[in-house]
């Protein structure tokens, strides 16, 4: 039985609200979960941490309609595979994101990207420039953080016993950093936040959190390679949408985005990181103009 197969029928796993077909392919050797619904144009969907597919799930009933949506879940992370062997690095991330294009044979993308997605789906955007056709960006990043104040502590904690203890044996990440991620709070239900911490229900599940937690910083120079190239992508059509209320991503990186995307539309609303679960009608709003 597949690891999607076996999460949902759970008694916590909503399929109405993720009524979606399971698909995998192999990446690595281990089995990479993404849905594909809809048929037209691609729209591929690229997610950060602690979250998986799950995030999107209103954006694909909606743009299923009109388009084909893919929306893979990161191995280590959702319904894929997740082991403390694999290297759930954002650098690593992003070739394994690249390999799964080219085995889906995916055209003409339209990315959609947030939090880790956007320097993982971004990389893929600089290295085939011509594959991607639109983006659209939410609180996200793509330069240097080893000159962040606040950056240096949270790795500090990260790698030291006490991190190590609060990821894999508390499930922090999901129980406790997405509550705080919320500005209103009435908009994450108990039913919702168990599909972000039940999928990383034993401390095995909960390594592709803490390697893409190190990440943050460890991957600081690799994310300034990729900012150093956004010359290849930064006229294309971007639809930048932010969360103004980011408990972690302050306003000052969209001013970073507004300064280099000076062709893209930007909106933002009064809500916390994930934009999705607390604006999700005024951003499938906003994306259908967007994509014509």
């Amino acid at each position: 039985m597949s690891i999607a197969n076996s999460l949902k029928k759970e008694a916590w796993f909503d399929t109405k609200a993720y009524p979606f077909k399971s698909n995998y392919v192999t990446i690595n050797g281990r089995a990479m979960h993404y849905v594909d619904e809809g048929e037209g144009d691609v729209l591929l969907m690229v997610h950060g941490t602690p979250v998986w597919s799950f995030l999107y799930r209103k954006m694909i009933q909606h743009f299923s309609k009109t388009h084909r949506c893919i929306v893979p879940d990161h191995l280590g992370f959702g319904l894929s595979e997740k082991s403390e062997e694999m290297d759930g690095s954002a650098p690593q991330l992003a070739k394994n994101l690249e390999v799964f294009i080219h085995q889906l044979g995916l055209k003409d993308i339209t990315l959609v990207v947030h939090d880790f997605g956007g320097p993982i789906g971004l990389s893929y955007a600089i290295h085939q420039p011509e594959n991607v056709k639109k983006i659209v960006l939410m609180n996200t990043w793509f330069w240097k953080t080893k000159d962040q104040e606040a950056v240096q502590k949270i790795d500090k904690i990260l790698h030291s016993r006490l991190g190590k203890f609060l990821y894999l044996r508390l499930n922090f990440s999901p129980k406790f950093l997405i509550p705080k991620s919320f500005y209103n709070k009435n908009k994450l239900s108990k039913a919702t936040q168990q599909h972000y911490t039940q999928v990383f229900k034993r401390k095995a599940d909960r390594w592709g959190l803490l390697q893409i937690g190190h990440s943050l910083l460890g991957a600081s120079d690799w994310y300034e390679q990729q900012w150093q190239q956004i010359d290849k992508i930064k006229d294309k059509p971007f639809l930048v949408l932010w969360g103004t209320e980011d408990a972690f991503i302050s306003p000052e990186y969209l001013a970073i985005w507004e300064q280099t995307l000076t062709n893209a539309t930007v909106k933002t609303y009064e809500c916390g990181h994930f934009l999705q679960e607390e604006k999700p009608v005024e951003l499938i709003e906003e994306m259908g103009s967007f994509l014509g």
